[in-house]
């Protein structure tokens, strides 16, 4: 199963909020999107508006899209856009039933003009919030190119741990075979962790 999981309602954090994406947010976002400095580890890129309204309002991609806005009032700045995918845990075939809808993947991407102002970890954190309180999801996963180190080391500022380095698995549009990192967070770690 990989469903939308997306709130109902807007997330707000002390400056932002989080908001289901809108076919209208595809230019917002392109503004950064096209940029090297925001590309370079995306797993996929457009290379004009045209193609990336495209693949923004694809309705399984918008379904999963959050985009990260300054401010309370809405219509604030984008700086950011974020991804929340519900899955499926690992489960022997009899038990699937159980394990079907648990866990959350989630990524994202910045604009470059607003990073190092902890938007990105503030992001994360409400969206793991959501995830585990909302959704009630045991475990959540997100991955990267370790070559990404601004992305592996916020995985770690919000708590995931590194589960898994694999050696040049992942092939990048450098043509380059990169190596990758998985790390996750169960429920219970980040309760204990935001006591």
């Amino acid at each position: 199963m990989t469903a939308t999981a997306l709130p109902e309602h807007p997330l707000h954090t002390e400056r932002l909020t989080l908001r289901a994406a809108v076919p209208a947010d595809a230019e917002l976002t392109w503004r950064y999107r096209r940029l090297e400095e925001a590309s370079a580890w995306l797993t996929s890129r457009q290379t004009t508006l045209a193609e990336h309204r495209e693949h923004f309002t694809d309705p399984g991609r918008l379904g999963l899209t959050l985009v990260v806005e300054l401010g309370h009032d809405g219509g604030g700045e984008v700086v950011g856009d974020l991804m929340l995918r519900r899955t499926d845990g690992w489960a022997q075939t009899d038990l699937a039933h159980l394990a079907a809808g648990t866990e959350v993947e989630v990524g994202w991407v910045l604009d470059p003009a607003h990073r190092g102002r902890g938007y990105g970890t503030e992001a994360v954190r409400e969206l793991l919030r959501y995830s585990f309180t909302e959704l009630g999801a045991r475990r959540a996963v997100a991955n990267c190119f370790l070559a990404n180190e601004p992305s592996w080391r916020l995985m770690e500022r919000v708590g995931m741990r590194r589960e898994a380095h694999a050696v040049r698995d992942s092939l990048h549009r450098s043509g380059e075979w990169l190596d990758s990192l998985v790390y996750a967070v169960l429920a219970e770690e980040w309760a204990a962790a935001t006591r």
